[in-house]
């Protein structure tokens, strides 16, 4: 492919030869041409050896590789090629009677800037760089030819899109999509929000998560905060919990938490669901658990609010750690991207400390299969989790 290139400052290079897609603004020395936002270009060394094609924008994130082979061409068959090989995958990873996955993952799946989620006969996107907002039809229809969805939905909002000098698009994209429909989910039922639910409807990366909190209930008092449409509580009772308590701050959510236990035999008279706010419930309740979920929307959406954000998390996590009967379970998360591993686990240990207690880790948690992470992209682990088991000191 003829197009602009972008030729980096010596030494800058280091990052994209060991695989990360970024390049940031600081690292280039010159660009050769005049390539506008969304533009595919050439990213070079300071020697002028070829790097890899990738997306070009003016903002701090000046480059988002697409492939380190320069004589590619980037074209519909190049679209059709990473699709179908993310398609592949999910029929290896995605579990039987599952309907719900995420189906393309940004850098994960080689695509920067659009994620894809499949809701039974429903495809959910959003795109959220301007590269990919130039091929938006040519993908809307390979979609459409390769997976043959009854809709599309489309939800491209919010920071992303700003940063990337785009507005805000909502609405369908192909077919008619209704507002709301029922999945599976390794054989539980559930009620989703495709047009303005979060997310994209349903907190499909927690599918695996769940997984683990169903086989860890029996038999145990469990407290599912930020519960949202209760997924984690139906995984709880099946899992055989002797009452999942369920709080989350939104009466809506909590109708169809409440419609999610019930479609699944699961009793909201025995698993109750309760709205209020899950900071002042921690700290009013008198109940001890022997496991609790804390699944909080991110609090920190950029660099800014680490702090901020690192208070509200600690807060959280201290007052569970209380609750907790001896020995009980804690799988506490994180879906902040400004928020490592490292700093989360930080701030967990420092609120069992403040608690008296001490925390063995079983194991960390993170998104499922179908949430595919480039290993040399940290920063697209944005879910982090702890199981822990608590005890005293």
């Amino acid at each position: 492919m003829t197009c602009p290139r972008i030729i980096l400052k010596k030494g800058r290079d280091i990052s994209l030869r060991r695989g990360h897609p970024w390049i940031f603004s600081g690292a280039i020395a010159k660009m050769e041409g005049d390539p506008a936002p969304g533009d595919i270009v050439l990213a070079a060394d300071a020697g002028g050896k070829p790097l890899g094609l990738g997306f070009f924008n003016t903002g701090d994130i000046a480059f988002r590789l697409l492939t380190d082979d320069s004589t590619a061409r980037i074209d519909a068959d190049f679209w059709r090629r990473r699709i179908e090989r993310a398609v592949a995958l999910r029929k290896r990873v995605v579990p039987p009677e599952t309907d719900a996955y995420r189906l393309v993952n940004a850098e994960g799946d080689g695509m920067p800037g659009l994620v894809v989620d499949r809701y039974g006969a429903y495809l959910v996107m959003t795109i959220g760089t301007a590269g990919i907002e130039r091929w938006r039809e040519i993908l809307i229809g390979l979609l459409l030819e390769l997976l043959a969805p009854a809709g599309i939905y489309e939800r491209s909002e919010g920071r992303s899109r700003k940063i990337e000098g785009l507005s805000d698009r909502i609405g369908s994209a192909a077919g008619e999509v209704p507002a709301s429909a029922e999945i599976m989910e390794n054989g539980l039922r559930f009620e989703v929000n495709l047009l303005t639910g979060q997310k994209t409807g349903f907190f499909l990366d927690q599918r695996g998560n769940r997984e683990v909190v169903g086989a860890l209930s029996a038999g145990a008092a469990v407290l599912n905060c930020f519960s949202y449409t209760g997924a984690f509580s139906v995984y709880a009772a099946r899992g055989g919990a002797s009452r999942v308590v369920s709080v989350e701050a939104s009466e809506a959510a909590n109708a169809m938490a409440a419609g999610n236990l019930d479609r699944n035999g699961y009793s909201p008279g025995q698993h109750p669901v309760v709205t209020a706010d899950v900071f002042e419930y921690l700290r009013e309740t008198e109940e001890t658990f022997d496991l609790i979920i804390l699944d909080p929307p991110a609090f920190a959406k950029s660099r800014k609010d680490v702090d901020r954000s690192a208070k509200g998390y600690k807060e959280i996590n201290l007052q569970a750690v209380k609750l907790l009967a001896e020995g009980g379970l804690l799988a506490t998360f994180s879906c902040s991207n400004p928020i490592d591993p490292e700093l989360f686990q930080r701030i967990v240990q420092g609120a069992v400390r403040d608690a008296g207690k001490t925390a063995q880790l079983l194991c960390p948690l993170g998104a499922g299969p179908d949430h595919p992470v480039n290993l040399a992209h940290p920063e697209g682990r944005y879910l982090k989790g702890l199981l822990l088991c608590i005890t005293r000191n």
